[in-house]
């Protein structure tokens, strides 16, 4: 599993959004002034996350997005896969994703490496919430620079 640009942008909305007081409905403008997300790519972001009910949505005067549940309830698995889709590293151990292999049943690799791996990376994403980000969020911490860090493909 690799973090992305969207998976960043994700946790920035949602680190402010858990700021909120309940029942306080946020617009996309001020979600982007907040966290410098840029109005287009985070209503992309938003569209994504409220449709997995990561995060809910009212239109018109008054609407705009608001947590679809308490902060410290929603954790980072939930998050990323509503973003990425499968943590897993391979669908051969993937939990909601599988693709059956046929060398599942011999190859070692699969439980000495894949699906350690996957279990190491739900139980980590697990263990945060956006509460987590929320506190982050109100001391200051941008997750922005977490963008000029993001590995490569082919690096």
């Amino acid at each position: 599993m690799r973090l992305s640009a969207t998976d960043i942008y994700a946790f920035q909305a949602l680190g402010f959004l858990g700021t909120q007081p309940p029942g306080r409905w946020v617009g996309s403008d001020e979600i982007s002034e907040a966290t410098g997300v840029v109005r287009p790519y985070l209503m992309r972001v938003l569209a994504q996350l409220s449709s997995k009910n990561i995060v809910t949505s009212k239109k018109g005067t008054g609407g705009g997005y608001a947590l679809a549940r308490e902060a410290g309830l929603i954790n980072l698995r939930d998050v990323v896969r509503a973003i990425d889709g499968p943590v897993a590293p391979l669908s051969c151990v993937s939990l909601n994703w599988h693709v059956d292999c046929p060398e599942e049943a011999r190859c070692h690799a699969r439980g000495a490496v894949w699906e350690r791996v996957r279990d190491a990376m739900l139980a980590a994403l697990s263990e945060v919430s956006v509460a987590d980000l929320a506190t982050d969020f109100e001391q200051g911490v941008n997750y922005g620079l977490c963008l000029s860090h993001l590995l490569r493909p082919n690096l």
